[in-house]
């Protein structure tokens, strides 16, 4: 099994030398990249096929292969030390995903991939409001700029002609 333990960047700039602990960066940079294959797949698997079924197909896959990573990394028995409330939590997020799911796989077979995709990306900007809001998070300058850059560019790609 492939595991990564620690990727660091460092860099000098005007005299300072940082560090920055990067394996969330590669993470999720691979999560992107994955993302992006699925919704090409998933244009094409919903082509001649209902949406809802689509993702049913692709769920049981996502079941088989998410229990044998936990299996495999012997994390099974930690199933039982998960406490209620984190359980209403996961809960919750597993229907809510469901649903952002099935509406994404409606959204492929109505429009295209290539409009479509920014457009629920812009799950980004509510990732940033409902963080700030919910999970207290101290939203930078910077951050809310590039949000709003973001929402922009896929309000502009998702409007733009063919």
């Amino acid at each position: 099994m492939l595991v990564f333990k620690s990727f660091q960047l460092t860099f000098d700039f005007i005299g300072y030398t940082f560090f920055i602990n990067a394996m969330w960066i590669v993470f999720a940079l691979s999560a992107a990249l994955s993302a992006a294959i699925v919704v090409t797949l998933s244009k094409v698997g919903v082509k001649h096929v209902d949406s809802s079924l689509a993702f049913a197909i692709q769920s049981v896959l996502i079941l088989i292969v998410s229990w044998s990573v936990v299996i495999m990394q012997g994390n099974l028995p930690d199933v039982a030390r998960i406490d209620r409330r984190v359980w209403i939590y996961l809960i919750i997020a597993g229907v809510v995903t469901c649903l952002s799911s099935l509406l994404s796989f409606r959204a492929l077979k109505l429009g295209n991939a290539s409009q479509v995709s920014p457009i629920t990306n812009f799950s980004l900007v509510f990732a940033v409001i409902l963080a700030s809001v919910f999970l207290k998070e101290k939203i930078s300058w910077q951050v809310a700029i590039g949000a709003v850059l973001m929402a922009a560019g896929a309000v502009m790609i998702a409007v733009a002609r063919e």
